[in-house]
C-alpha cells in the first residue's frame, strides 16, 4: 500500500510517501510544498491545490493521511491553516484518493506508543521505523511521514473497519 501523509499548512505543507507491506515501511519520498510570503491567500491556495494534484499524480497513493487541525493559541494562524487543509482535502477528493484523518494524539500513539510523546521522540521513531540514517528534514516533512506511518499501522489493525472508511477503537 502506498500512503501519502500530509502535514497541512498555508506557508509550508509537509508531505511524506511511504510504501507499507506486511508491517514493513519504506520511505519513498518526502518534502514540502512552500508558498511565497506576501502573496494573497487565494494565490497560495491555488498553488497548494495545483501542487497537491501534481504530487498525487506523481506518487499515485492508495490513501492520504492528513492531520486534523489542533488550535493552540493563535486562532488567526489556525484559520489560515484550515483554508489550506480544505484545499488539500478538495484536491484529494477530486483525484479520487481515499482520505483518512488523524489527531496529533493518534499519530503519536501509533508511531511512538504514547499519545503525549515529545516531537523529538516522534522524529526518532520515524527514523527507526523507516530505517533511515536520520530523521527527514524539514520537520514538516517528518511530521507528514509520521502521519503516513500512523495510517499504515492503523489500517492493518484488527480494529480497522473497511465499510466505515475510518479507524476505530470500538
Amino acid at each position: 500500500m502506498r500512503i501519502m501523509g500530509i502535514d497541512p499548512g498555508i506557508a509550508t505543507i509537509g508531505f511524506g510517501v511511504i510504501d507499507s507491506e506486511r508491517g514493513k515501511h519504506r520511505l519513498f519520498q518526502c518534502g514540502v510544498i512552500t508558498t511565497p510570503a506576501h502573496t494573497s491567500l487565494a494565490s497560495r491556495l491555488s498553488q497548494i491545490y495545483d501542487d497537491m494534484l501534481q504530487l498525487i499524480e506523481m506518487f499515485k497513493p492508495d490513501a492520504v493521511s492528513i492531520e486534523e487541525l489542533f488550535f493552540n493559541t493563535n486562532i488567526t494562524t489556525g484559520i489560515a491553516v484550515a483554508h489550506g487543509r480544505g484545499v488539500i482535502l478538495l484536491a484529494c477528493e477530486k483525484a479520487g484518493v481515499r482520505i483518512f484523518e488523524y489527531t496529533p494524539l493518534q499519530v503519536k500513539q501509533a508511531v511512538v506508543g504514547y499519545g503525549r510523546a515529545e516531537k523529538k521522540q516522534v522524529m526518532e521513531m520515524v527514523k527507526r521505523i523507516c530505517a533511515l540514517p536520520s530523521a527527514p528534514k524539514p520537520d514538516d516533512a517528518a511530521d507528514a511521514v509520521a502521519l503516513a506511518l500512523c495510517h499504515a499501522r492503523s489500517a492493518t489493525s484488527l480494529l480497522y473497519k473497511e465499510e466505515r472508511e475510518e479507524c476505530s477503537t470500538i
